[in-house]
């Protein structure tokens, strides 16, 4: 009895614990002909000063408008590690200011996303080399059916057998909704032979007629969508 009334006491308790499902994403690029500094540069402060909670993951994007440039994650972590973060001393920034900044354009980005579980076929930190991201911008009001659009594709992913992590952008610009589909066996995943096209693998899923009636709903939700490839660079990351 008195387990149980303990167990009562600790549920609001366990039901207010925040989740580690945040992911901090910065895109930076580098001045011409100073790539091959920049990510020896990287690679250097990572390992110095980007170890454990707060290590990084870095990623090369090879297409899309931000080709070129590097992305670098965080995380996952809860929203209190970032509340509490402050800025890592002032030897790691004195070194980002010294070696790092001087060999950056004055173009750059950050996003915070949140995994979402329910929607995603792959677990959060189940990785890959490479990556595609697609990016889907809704429309004003249009939020919640963009949820629902991924939500009919996970049924499409699990049926190819495909590992995609869903994220949410979070107060970072315009509502968002993010999938990175991980090419666990690499690019050849992109190949038409490797699996059907979506339509007929979604036809298959949900009957005929039904991809022109997803692109219809696809028209009214979404703003803009793009996608790009992505991939893992170990020589300059600390995890």
């Amino acid at each position: 009895m008195r387990k149980i009334f303990l167990l009562a006491l600790l549920l609001p308790m366990l039901a207010m614990a925040q989740t580690k499902n945040v992911v901090n994403s910065y895109r930076i690029f580098a001045k011409p002909d100073k790539n091959t500094m920049l990510e020896k540069a990287i690679a250097a402060h990572a390992q110095k000063y980007h170890k454990g909670k707060w290590a990084w993951r870095v990623m090369e994007i090879q297409s899309g408008p931000d080709a070129g440039g590097y992305q670098i994650n965080e995380g996952p972590l809860m929203w209190d590690d970032f509340d509490k973060r402050g800025n890592l001393g002032a030897e790691h920034t004195a070194d980002w200011d010294k070696n790092i900044a001087p060999l950056l354009t004055d173009r750059s980005s950050t996003k915070y996303v949140t995994y979402q579980a329910d929607l995603s076929t792959v677990q959060l930190t189940e990785y890959s080399d490479k990556i595609v991201i697609t990016h889907m911008l809704a429309k004003p009001g249009m939020t919640a059916a963009v949820r629902a659009l991924v939500v009919k594709l996970k049924k499409v992913w699990e049926a190819g057998a495909e590992n995609v992590a869903v994220y949410n952008s979070a107060s970072s610009g315009a509502p968002e909704m993010i999938t990175a589909t991980r090419l666990k066996q690499g690019l050849k995943e992109l190949d038409d032979t490797f699996r059907k096209p979506m339509a007929d693998r979604f036809e298959a899923v949900y009957g005929g007629g039904s991809w022109d009636a997803y692109l219809a709903d696809y028209a009214k939700a979404v703003e803009s969508r793009y996608s790009e490839i992505l991939a893992y660079r170990a020589d300059m990351s600390s995890k």
